[in-house]
């Protein structure tokens, strides 16, 4: 009698089973995430000067804004941990004023504006264990306004 009965019991296990693994690999990705967020914030807090260094090095080599030199950034203390919607990748915003001198014989020279200050968020991204920075800026928001801008494309994490 058993042996007429398995083919039935095979497949409620079988269903028991996958929503089991399932249930079990959300919970999996939903950990990872955490545990990969928590040591990106540890390691950007641990490598935050030689982060901010490379930031105004790379910016100043995009030569953007056309006709201004890089001065100096002075950085605000908080960081604002997000995360892509679509890719899940981490990056982090940090408040900075930027002031920028023209370029001898561009078309900046002599502008009074020149001289003000601007207010951005810096941008740094975390890959493959590592944080980096191509010298990208938000210009004319804080972080916590670029995530309201942005958010389509990031949430706030943390």
């Amino acid at each position: 009698m058993l042996a007429t009965w398995w083919p039935w019991l095979l497949v409620p296990a079988l269903v028991v089973g996958t929503i089991t693994v399932g249930a079990l690999g959300r919970r999996l990705r939903h950990f990872s995430r955490e545990v990969t967020a928590e040591r990106a914030r540890e390691l950007f807090k641990l490598q935050r000067e030689r982060l901010e260094a490379q930031f105004l090095t790379a910016a100043a080599a995009t030569g953007k804004p056309r006709g201004l030199r890089w001065q100096e950034c002075q950085w605000d203390d908080g960081v604002t941990f997000v995360r892509d919607r679509q890719t899940g990748h981490i990056a982090a915003l940090v408040g900075v004023t930027i002031r920028f001198e023209a370029i001898p014989g561009s078309d900046m020279e002599g502008l009074p504006a020149v001289g003000n200050l601007r207010n951005a968020s810096a941008v740094f991204f975390f890959h493959r264990g590592h944080w980096h920075t191509v010298g990208k800026a938000v210009f004319n928001m804080n972080p916590d306004e670029a995530v309201r801008y942005f958010q389509n494309q990031y949430e706030a994490i943390g």
